[in-house]
């Protein structure tokens, strides 16, 4: 569960470096459909431009050259990238741990369960 908003911030960093990078290399309008809410899409008319707005979260919205946006998306991407192949790591770790507490919580059940049907049934006959 913790993994999908960082897999959700990796896949939306990757489309927003194709879309900067594909502004960068065609230096023409081009039309594109934006999202306005849940159901609802807009078509846009995009003129060249050497500026890009990126929005960074927490109502938050920079200008940026389209160099300096691929020089961050790229960062962005790589640390979300670090970030999640560490938080993957840590989750197998995690359930490594977990599988090995159950089977040996398993095992102090089974030997106070030996323990108690020997007391039950008295001294060895």
């Amino acid at each position: 569960e913790a993994f999908l908003p960082l897999h959700k911030a990796v896949v939306s960093t990757q489309s927003t470096g194709e879309i900067v990078n594909h502004m960068l290399k065609k230096q023409e309008e081009f039309q594109t459909h934006f999202q306005l809410s849940d159901q609802v899409h807009a078509l846009a008319t995009v003129p060249p431009t050497d500026r890009v707005c990126l929005w960074l979260g927490a109502n938050v919205m920079l200008e940026y050259s389209i160099d300096e946006a691929i020089t961050l998306l790229t960062k962005n991407l790589n640390t979300a990238t670090v970030n999640a192949d560490q938080l993957d790591d840590d989750l197998g770790y995690l359930s490594n741990q977990i599988t090995t507490m159950e089977v040996n919580m398993a095992r102090v059940y089974n030997w106070d369960f030996k323990r108690r049907k020997a007391i039950a049934e008295g001294p060895a006959k």
